[in-house]
């Protein structure tokens, strides 16, 4: 399982005005997006998830700011820094999945 978490480059259009990063359900992430909500105002020595789900799959982008993920298949157990708006992090069904070392002002869209 654990092998299936992965770092996903999204899409960016770069303009002088700014830049837009998409995303895309069965197209850039392999699953349908039903749901989307983001993580805010974490307290600095805070953390969130902790927790797997059963048949859910997720992407976690940080589109502020940056914070850790650990993820745990129960077998074996890996750290990503997401600090990049334009990278999500895919955890598949079954992935133990813990956000942590939230920077001030960080925003995760799950």
């Amino acid at each position: 399982m654990l092998e299936q978490c992965q770092l996903i480059e999204l899409p960016t259009v770069p303009d002088p005005r700014g830049s837009l990063t998409y995303v895309e359900g069965g197209r850039h992430v392999p699953f349908p997006i039903r749901r989307v909500y983001y993580v805010y105002d974490v307290p600095g020595g805070e953390s969130r998830g902790g927790h797997a789900h059963k048949t859910l799959h997720q992407l976690l982008i940080a589109v502020s700011g940056c914070f850790d993920v650990t993820v745990d298949d129960g077998t074996r157990s890996a750290s990503f820094t997401l600090n990049r708006a334009y990278f999500g992090l895919y955890v598949p069904p079954m992935v133990w999945r813990e956000l942590h070392g939230f920077a001030s002002g960080s925003v995760c869209l799950v």
